[in-house]
Order: C-alpha cells, then structure tokens, then sequence
C-alpha cells in the first residue's frame, strides 16, 4: 500500500516523501513538479504523451499544466520518491502569472553534485525541519535542478499564450467558483455558449488539458487545504466538495495522490514563518 512517510505543505509548495506502489490517474498541477527517485525500483513517469524512466540517474520535471501520471515497476514493495511540487509565484514572483516557472527539459541528469543536493533534501524534508532552513535548501535544489534542465540541446516546446477566448474564461471562472464533483460540464459548456463538442476542443487547444482534468486539478486542490489546513472530517470533504459518499472521494484522492486521504492528512504538516 503507498503511504506518505513526510509531506510539508509552505510558501514554496509542497515537499513530499512517498513509498509509492500503484500507478495514478493522468492528472494536472498548475504547480511546476520535480520527481526523484531515492530507493527502490525505478518507476516510468508518463509526461504529455511521452514515457520517462525515472531512476537514481535521472530527474523527470513537469511544468505547470502538463498532463502526467505515475507508474511503478514493483506493485509489491514499490520505491521511495522525492517529489516537489513548486509555486510559480514563489520561484519567480514578479514574473507573469502562469509563466514564471517553465524547465527546459522532461527528463535529465542528475549530476553527482544534484544527487548529494537531492538526498540532503530528502533527509532534512523526513527529519521535521523549521521553516528557514527548508525553503532555503528546496530554494538552492529547484533552482539547480532548473539550470541543469536547460543545459540540454533539445528542450522543450514553448509555452503555451495566454487563455485568449473569453469562452473558455468564462467557462474556468464558472468551475472555479465552486469545484465539486456535482458539476456538469455540459451545463458548463451551454453557461459558456458552446455546444459540448466545441467546449472540448477548444478547451484543450486553450489550456492544454480537458475540462475533466482542469475540474479534478481544482477539486483536489481544494482537497488537499481542506485536509492540511482543518481538522473538517474526511467525510464532510468529500461531501462538500460534491461526492455522495466517503468511499467515492477517497477512491477519487487516490487515483490523484496515491494514497488514502488519511493516510495524507496523517502525515501533513504546513510549515508556518
């Protein structure tokens, strides 16, 4: 069963230790996200339709937006991964919003001097750490990491522009309002003037995502603070946030996290300054 052996939530994002061993969802963070490998078995890294081998020589990094999921190679005893899911605002503050944080690269190297960066992190993360000394260590790996992705020969497309047609605004204002997993999309293509068919379409072509992937970003996201930041029950979370029963949101948060929503409460902790 995967588990979460450290998770702090702070200004810079979240850093997190997980013994992983089930695949996820295809899913989304508007957050840019750094995946390392630190024991066990390797696992394979699906990132916009490509395949990534995550090993003890490799760094995979997901820009915000970018659709990806997680597969183990060892369903049995799975591996141990250091994953940081970064705050644009916080990496780049005065930069636009949404285009501050862009890695040059997928998948690249972890240098020796990365690999020594990234198990001291790793240590400082699992061994409870005060607020200063972690963002300052998580600031100096994200922005080594961030150089090394751009010192390859091939990088990545260009972002994507701004969300210009004001239909598809209006569609994400209409599911940020209220995230649930009540919501109708086909109520919010007809609100937004599109007929279903378009409303994909050019959801996808504006965003990069689907609508079901943006709907399920914004409904974990108000998962997650619910759970770090209240002591609400899971149960009532999961009702409120548009499921009609326990069992349907913690299969939900599990297909997103991989794990129970328990199990991640239990093992949160919001560093504060």
């Amino acid at each position: 069963m995967s588990k979460a052996l450290a998770v702090f939530h702070g200004r810079f994002g979240r850093a997190t230790v997980y013994q992983l061993n089930r695949p996820f969802n295809m899913h989304a963070h508007r957050e840019g996200h750094l995946i390392f490998h630190v024991g066990g078995t390797p696992a394979r890294i699906d990132v916009c339709d490509e395949r990534w081998l995550l090993a003890e020589d490799s760094i995979v990094a997901v820009n915000p937006w970018e659709p990806h999921n997680f597969v183990p190679t060892d369903m049995e005893n799975g591996a141990i991964f250091f994953v940081l899911y970064v705050n644009a605002e916080w990496f780049a503050p005065d930069a636009a919003r949404g285009h501050s944080l862009r890695f040059g690269r997928t998948c690249f190297k972890r240098t020796a001097t990365l690999d020594r960066h990234i198990r001291r992190s790793a240590a400082l993360v699992c061994g409870a750490p005060s607020l200063s000394s972690l963002d300052c260590e998580l600031r100096q790996l994200i922005d080594s990491c961030y150089d090394e992705s751009w010192q390859c020969s091939e990088p990545v497309q260009e972002a994507r522009t701004a969300i210009t047609d004001f239909r598809v605004r209006k569609s994400i204002k209409l599911m940020s309002e209220s995230p649930g997993a009540e919501i109708e999309l086909d109520s919010i293509a007809r609100a937004s003037g599109l007929s279903r068919p378009h409303f994909y379409r050019l959801f996808r072509t504006q965003t990069g995502v689907t609508p079901n992937l943006y709907l399920n970003t914004l409904i974990m996201e108000q998962a997650l603070d619910a759970l770090v930041a209240t002591e609400v029950p899971i149960a009532d979370i999961g009702f409120d946030l548009g499921f009609s029963s326990q069992s349907g949101f913690t299969r939900f948060f599990a297909a997103n996290v991989g794990m129970a929503p328990t199990e991640y409460r239990r093992a949160a902790k919001v560093l504060r300054p």
